[in-house]
């Protein structure tokens, strides 16, 4: 199997940290046996003109390559040039978030780009031989006309030898963070409109109002390697977003059994649900604090683990592997929400 991934986020020397989401399958299908090659559209460093005659390009490198079929590695105006310009052979598109469902903008020009985002996703989806979402809400999100027998629902995966519980006195003394404080790690860039980091500080400062003691971290530019370190030097993770996917850094912090505050967004609901330390709050400060206070009474790791065990970089690896089987042959294709 030869696959051709087209992505506009990959880690790079210059910007370390962007789509290891994307890059860790790809290294998960290569060493699965795909011979994986990959276009990488630099959106972080060259703007949006990454994309300027991308159906030219992609046509000539598609003709010199010849793989089996093409994946794009995220939605919007990238995958409708991609789905438009290579009728030949099966194009698979993966949405993760976004891509399908805009949400906040920083101003009017960004929020008109993510509605045209949104709008390139749908007509993306309409042209794909295949589609994966990484959740159910992505699922619901994608046009109702859309022949569900050709979606799959696919959580991302999670490295479990990297992503594993570490001893929390240890990271704290290599990130120099105070053992005496609680520490609540914010999982996600502070810029970004649709995460809310305003409404995790003011959880916070309601919490530290008790004489509780708290510090909150952002988890922001570091490389994908050094995450398992803040992730064990945490007391818990908050996530306050307005919309995800399915996010990865809930399921990595599982694998590391720390304590979870979330509100219901994505698919966190049900990644948490039943494991004792997690919370899901209400979208208030009120309501988050209360339950960054429980999380953190519990002084102790979660049992998270077990809960993503299902979702080993091999066990995913071999469902996409699949998924790209199904679409070449030209055999039966995706099981839909249920999957």
């Amino acid at each position: 199997m030869h696959a051709l991934v087209v992505t506009n986020m990959y880690p790079t020397p210059a910007v370390p940290h962007a789509g290891p989401f994307v890059a860790t399958p790809v290294e998960s299908l290569r060493t699965a046996g795909v011979e994986v090659d990959v276009l990488h559209l630099p959106r972080h460093e060259g703007g949006r003109g990454v994309y300027r005659k991308l159906g030219k390009r992609l046509k000539a490198l598609v003709a010199a390559s010849d793989p089996d079929l093409v994946h794009v590695a995220y939605g919007g105006v990238m995958a409708d040039a991609v789905t438009r310009a290579i009728r030949d052979r099966p194009v698979l598109v993966t949405f993760h978030g976004t891509d399908l469902l805009a949400g906040r903008a920083n101003g009017v020009l960004a929020a008109l780009a993510l509605r045209i985002g949104v709008q390139a996703s749908r007509r993306a989806a309409a042209r794909a031989a295949g589609i994966i979402v990484v959740s159910p809400k992505l699922d619901a999100a994608l046009p109702g006309r859309i022949d569900r027998s050709r979606v799959w629902i696919v959580p991302n995966g999670v490295d479990l030898a990297r992503f594993r519980p570490l001893e929390k006195a240890e990271c704290q003394r290599k990130l120099g963070w105070d053992p005496s404080l609680g520490h609540v790690l914010f999982p996600a860039p502070p810029w970004r409109p649709e995460k809310r980091f305003t409404l995790a500080q003011a959880a916070l400062a309601l919490v530290d109002e008790g004489g509780r003691g708290v510090e909150l971290h952002v988890l922001d530019g570091v490389p994908h390697d050094d995450v398992p370190v803040w992730l064990n030097a945490a007391s818990a993770i908050l996530l306050t977003s307005t919309h995800e996917g399915s996010p990865v850094v809930v399921k990595e912090a599982l694998a590391c059994n720390v304590p979870i505050v979330s509100v219901d967004v994505g698919d966190v609901r049900d990644r948490i649900s039943g494991v004792d330390g997690c919370f899901i709050a209400a979208p208030n400060p009120a309501d988050l604090a209360q339950a960054l206070g429980r999380a953190l009474d519990q002084g102790r790791s979660i049992g998270g683990r077990e809960r993503v065990a299902d979702l080993s970089l091999e066990l995913v690896a071999a469902r996409v592997q699949d998924i790209y089987a199904s679409l070449t042959n030209g055999g039966a294709s995706g099981t839909g929400a249920g999957d």
